[in-house]
């Protein structure tokens, strides 16, 4: 009898959607800045649920949601080198515009699996990750997705952007290295081929932002 070693993500239930629905609703590759076509179908209780992300992660037939979230100061924008503590192995050592991560049964509200617990999930992994002085304003301005590698087939990222009032904004994990704002100028030249997929798109559509 094989047993399959459960430690790596002990036992993590995590917000997934199925594959379907977002192709019902009409997948894309890459950025999509139409967010009032996803995100109230998306987030609606009936349609979404926790999955065991052990499971999750090698099950293209469902979308693990993910927020990434932006921080922009002044033009510029927070940039950090995923560290080897960070959940994702597959992107260590890549440069990252985005933090976030798995919206988790913890985060549950009022409405379970809705806006609330979705938006509690969002605030939760900042305030893990990262530390500002104050909660600045967001708002959700694109869906990202990339199907052409093994990780970006199995996670749909909302993009939230957060206009900062100072730079003060320092890590609280390891997993966020070398944290700084950049410029647009660095992110679209040298720095460019050495992010991760999604945060290339997101430069990419950084004008429309």
């Amino acid at each position: 009898m094989c047993i399959r070693d459960r430690s790596k993500y002990d036992g993590e239930e995590i917000l997934v959607v199925p594959r379907s629905l977002f192709d019902e609703l009409g997948s894309f590759q890459g950025l999509t800045t139409d967010t009032d076509r996803y995100i109230s179908t998306l987030l609606d209780p009936s349609n979404n649920f926790f999955m065991d992300r052990e499971t999750a992660e090698d099950d293209p037939s469902h979308k693990q949601i993910i927020p990434y979230s932006l921080f922009r100061y002044r033009g510029s924008y927070l940039h950090y080198i995923r560290g080897k503590s960070g959940g994702e192995s597959r992107l260590h050592a890549q440069g990252s515009l985005g933090i976030g991560g798995h919206i988790n049964p913890v985060d549950e509200r009022a409405d379970p699996l809705g806006r609330a617990t979705y938006m509690a999930g969002v605030a939760r992994e900042i305030d893990e990750e990262l530390a500002l002085p104050s909660q600045p304003e967001q708002q959700i301005v694109a869906l990202l997705n990339d199907d052409s590698n093994a990780v970006g087939r199995v996670h749909l990222g909302f993009v939230h952007l957060f206009d900062l009032e100072s730079e003060e904004a320092q890590a609280r994990e390891d997993a966020l290295s070398e944290l700084q704002f950049k410029s647009t100028a660095d992110l679209r030249g040298p720095l460019y081929d050495t992010l991760e997929s999604w945060s290339r798109f997101c430069v990419d559509a950084m004008d429309e932002f």
